[in-house]
């Protein structure tokens, strides 16, 4: 069942008149509010957030600042707990799909960024902002009625840090169903152990004027899962990976950065819903499709020792993902019909899988790397588009029929 929006309703006092309110259209021009209002809202009354319900952890943080520098851009509104356990915020006004997939990345880009600091990278660039001298984090805290012990706290903020234990939030004036997939963005950084929520403020006009604001909490993962990525029989998915003790592991790992960087840097992808990996020090990336538990994946490899590239349709054993792979694979001739190219169905002991594959030749030459690059690409939106729409109804089928 799709989430419903419904409107909330105006009881007068004596109760003698009730009316339901009008949402206001999303968008600046709809409602009124900016972004930059909706940042300003969320730093002077942290409250209207519902923090607790997305992760208790979190609840009653204090705002410390906003449009807090980091490499990776200004976050809108940073805040931490007083047990030192800090919450990045992202405001957004929902426009389109290609700018919800972006504002999940950014605020990923912004928690990997943190992840480097410590408590004294934060004083640092607080002093830098503000122009104030001391820990203006303990001030903050204190000055909300928090008797933090500054030692303490600031070990457990770096450590916090370190960890990447962060409470993420995307708050927006409308969010739908699209973006209620970004949990797939989760998985490329399974490093960190962060908490992700979505937070939607729909907008409505009260009779005399004034705007109700309603928060609500859309969707919250606190599950980062790491996949193991499945190689069917006979399937080289290597990158050379068994080093010779003279052999450089450091050159082979900037090799694989530099391979996997031009592969992703300009890929243009038809669905702007897909996730995009981020740059693997590894023989492969994977591109996460839209099913829980066991999800299936799109493995994308390089085999140095063959000079060949390709890709297959991945998932993890006795899950829903194996479940909707063979619901695949049932219907395997439309979806090589779609495909084309040089696309199989490979099937080895009690695994399955939709592969395709191209021998180029030594991929340390220039003009070899460059036509590997290229047929990645056309054949990674290929398969997007095939595969990614399929797995969504084979997930919601099998949803029906438990």
């Amino acid at each position: 069942m799709s989430r419903q929006h419904a409107a909330p309703v105006l009881i007068t006092a004596d109760g003698t008149r009730a009316s339901a309110l009008t949402a206001l259209p999303l968008g600046v021009d709809g409602h009124g509010f900016t972004e930059a209002d909706i940042q300003a809202l969320v730093q002077a009354h942290p409250t209207c957030m519902p923090i607790a319900e997305i992760d208790a952890l979190f609840r009653d943080p204090v705002p410390i600042c906003t449009e807090l520098s980091t490499p990776a851009g200004p976050i809108d509104n940073f805040m931490v707990t007083p047990s030192g356990l800090p919450v990045l915020v992202e405001c957004k006004l929902w426009r389109n799909p290609q700018a919800r997939r972006e504002v999940v990345g950014q605020i990923l880009d912004y928690a990997k960024e943190l992840s480097r600091w410590s408590s004294s990278d934060l004083q640092r660039e607080l002093r830098k902002k503000t122009g104030i001298s001391g820990d203006f984090v303990i001030e903050r805290l204190r000055a909300a009625g928090h008797p933090v012990d500054e030692v303490e706290f600031n070990d457990a903020l770096t450590a916090n840090l370190r960890r990447g234990r962060f409470l993420l939030l995307i708050v927006g004036d409308g969010i739908r169903e699209g973006v209620e997939a970004i949990t797939e963005y989760l998985q490329v950084h399974a490093g960190m152990h962060f908490t992700l929520g979505l937070v939607e403020m729909p907008l409505f006009r009260v009779d005399d004027g004034s705007i109700l604001l309603v928060p609500r909490v859309v969707a919250r993962t606190t599950m980062i899962i790491r996949h193991v990525v499945a190689q069917p029989a006979g399937f080289a998915v290597s990158d050379g990976d068994e080093v010779a003790p003279d052999d450089n592991v450091d050159s082979m790992t900037a090799d694989r950065v530099r391979f996997w960087s031009g592969v992703l840097k300009d890929l243009v992808l038809d669905d702007p819903e897909q996730p995009i990996p981020v740059v693997s020090r590894q023989g492969y990336v994977y591109f996460m499709l839209p099913a829980p538990s066991g999800r299936p994946w799109i493995t994308v490899y390089r085999d140095i020792k063959d000079g060949s590239v390709g890709l297959f349709l991945s998932y993890t054993r006795n899950t829903l993902g194996e479940q909707i792979v063979r619901r695949l694979v049932d219907d395997y001739r439309a979806i090589a019909e779609e495909l084309g190219g040089s696309v199989c169905l490979r099937q080895s002991h009690d695994r399955v899988g939709i592969q395709d594959s191209i021998v180029i030749g030594p991929l340390d030459l220039p003009a070899n790397r460059d036509r590997a690059i290229s047929w990645l690409r056309g054949r990674i939106n290929d398969f997007i588009n095939v595969l990614r729409p399929r797995v969504r109804t084979a997930a919601a089928d099998l949803a029906m029929e438990s």
